[in-house]
């Protein structure tokens, strides 16, 4: 099966040479690359959070797999959703799912199911890949888009894929794609998100879940991130730094209702 591009001359350039340029020219010069255990990245349009997801992956050495936990924006498909099998299709070219973690994945989870139709038109995850296709370099990835759900269904999500990932014996990086505040002004996205942001530092996922819920922060992926702080901390994550934080209106002018951005590391 391939899944095509949901997204490309939208939410990032439709041709292969426009969108490789377009990496490049986000992409830091200086950054120095360290083994990561997670990450947090956004999954805006390039032109509004791309700088922040270039930040991210420059940092990081690429691992053989890339699983990536996306929020579901379309309510399309199964609740909790992982597609094992099957190619990706971006302007940079295909990217193949690593069957054997998709499916160990799967086999430790009672809350995923095997399921296309959540991730046929979902941007979260696809926008991910250009910034890891534009190396080069061979990867598979594993793709799971949750939609809302109770922290033990999160925790049960991480566990699965902390045991598939130490089982596998392969480097991995587990990554949740998610936005910040919506809709806000930049005061009050900055002060709500910055407790979000306490929460991911701390690795304290269910402390996530809890601060998110609690204060009415409208963080659309916080439940693949809460699954992928349970994740890094099983598979000896110990510490987490904020890359960079940022908001539309530093592209809009409009400070009134932004969107904000954090990209962050778990090592």
């Amino acid at each position: 099966m391939i899944r095509r591009s949901a997204v490309a001359g939208a939410f990032y350039a439709g041709t292969r040479d426009r969108l490789h340029l377009q990496v490049e020219d986000l992409l830091p010069r200086t950054a120095t690359p360290e083994k990561a255990i997670g990450a947090v990245v956004p999954h805006a349009g390039y032109v509004y959070s791309g700088r922040v997801a270039a930040a991210v992956y420059s940092r990081v050495e690429f691992p053989e797999t890339f699983v990536i936990l996306g929020p579901n924006h379309t309510g399309l498909g199964a609740g909790a959703s992982i597609m094992t099998y099957g190619q990706w299709e971006t302007p940079l070219g295909r990217v193949q799912i690593d069957q054997e973690i998709g499916k160990a994945i799967l086999a430790n989870s009672f809350v995923l199911e095997e399921d296309h139709l959540a991730h046929l038109r979902e941007h979260s995850i696809e926008v991910q890949l250009p910034f890891l296709q534009y190396s080069g370099r061979p990867f598979g990835f594993v793709p799971i888009c949750l939609f809302s759900h109770e922290y033990a269904a999160c925790q049960e999500v991480g566990q699965a894929v902390a045991k598939a990932v130490r089982e596998s014996g392969k480097r991995v990086l587990v990554v949740a794609s998610t936005d910040m505040s919506h809709y806000v002004s930049r005061d009050e996205a900055g002060a709500k998100d910055r407790k979000a942001i306490e929460a991911i530092l701390a690795l304290d996922p269910e402390g996530l879940h809890r601060v998110v819920r609690r204060e009415g922060i409208s963080m659309c992926g916080f439940h693949p991130t809460t699954a992928m702080l349970v994740a890094a901390k099983f598979l000896g994550g110990t510490h987490a730094d904020l890359v960079m934080y940022t908001d539309s209106g530093e592209v809009t002018r409009d400070l009134d209702e932004v969107v904000a951005y954090a990209g962050l590391i778990v090592r």
